[in-house]
């Protein structure tokens, strides 16, 4: 028996025929040789079931299908946490069917986890892959993705979660993880009522408000750009700005319900959430200097303010600015 800790690599799908042995491969090539594949079925309706069957036919041993009842498609938090819960090892990491793994992708998260006990999980940046097509006009589109910390460290909330809230071009993909599967379990996995993007960063604002996270400079995976892709086609349907805001308003209740009261990060998420939720004020703060706004909002108090609120106001400002200039001495 293998004395290395097992990994449980989960892989939803949903009519993912085009890509899905690549995904499954990447896996089958991993130096880490101590790992179980589960591949939960989405509902597809094309030859990825049959893919699926194949592999877990030919290899028994390494790799089981999983299905919602009824050959349901549930969407993929549903199918994450399917496999999370038919998951035997002590780690969990996720592919999605369309993207690939290089191979000391386990073998490096695996270490540096066994190396800092402390963390709940690792990720690293990630190739943005265009050149995958072949094509010439793509071949010099590739890019490592900017993490937004300084790498090679265990970052602690709330510095995670307000860097991933400000700017999600930092926030890693979900197949970028290996997370203790005990903390995923703690956290609740993902969120069911998220049936396509976010999903992933439902489940890292859970870790990063629960634990460490740390965080390598190393990449360990290709981001298969595509028209498909999940996040593409919320972008093209103008779905993208509805979901982010059902993201932001599940947040502020998350953090309500478990009574986070970390002042930074509601700090941040009311940010966040000003241009749903104040689009006018948003866009007075962004168009004109701050010294404008003041002025403008000055203006507004003295026409619709009484007085007497007016003066209190005056007096607590003094007040301050005399405090501020006693501790200046």
């Amino acid at each position: 028996m293998s004395s290395k800790a097992l990994v449980s690599v989960i892989i939803p799908f949903l009519n993912a025929e085009r890509f899905i042995q690549e995904a499954i491969e990447s896996v089958f090539v991993q130096t880490y040789d101590n790992w179980e594949l589960l591949l939960v079925d989405d509902g597809s309706t094309d030859a990825s079931t049959d893919i699926a069957l194949r592999y877990a036919a030919q290899h028994s041993g390494k790799v089981r299908c999983l299905e919602h009842d009824g050959h349901q498609n549930r969407g993929a938090s549903a199918s994450r946490n399917l496999g999370s819960r038919n998951a035997r090892g002590v780690y969990i990491a996720f592919l999605d069917a369309d993207d690939v793994w290089l191979p000391h992708k386990l073998e490096r998260q695996v270490a540096i986890l066994e190396s800092q006990p402390e963390a709940a999980m690792v990720y690293g940046p990630g190739l943005w892959w265009y050149s995958w097509t072949g094509k010439p006009e793509d071949m010099q589109r590739d890019y490592v993705q900017e993490l937004g910390v300084q790498p090679d460290a265990s970052i602690r909330s709330p510095k995670l979660l307000t860097l991933f809230l400000q700017n999600e071009n930092s926030v890693p993909s979900s197949f970028a993880v290996l997370v203790r599967r005990e903390i995923l379990e703690r956290v609740g996995g993902s969120e069911e009522s998220f049936l396509s993007i976010y999903d992933d960063q439902v489940v890292f604002s859970k870790i990063a408000l629960a634990a460490p996270v740390y965080v390598s400079g190393e990449c360990w995976y290709r981001y298969r750009q595509h028209a498909d892709q999940r996040c593409h086609v919320a972008s093209r349907t103008g779905q993208y700005r509805s979901i982010r805001l059902t993201f932001l308003t599940w947040l502020e209740e998350y953090i309500k319900r478990n009574g986070i009261k970390n002042r930074e990060v509601r700090k941040v998420l009311r940010k966040e959430l000003r241009p749903f939720r104040h689009p006018n004020l948003h866009r007075l703060l962004q168009e004109r200097p701050l010294r404008q706004v003041r002025i403008s909002l000055k203006w507004i108090a003295r026409q619709t303010l009484p007085a007497s609120v007016r003066q209190w106001l005056r007096a607590q400002r003094e007040r301050l600015g005399g405090t501020s200039q006693r501790e200046a001495q």
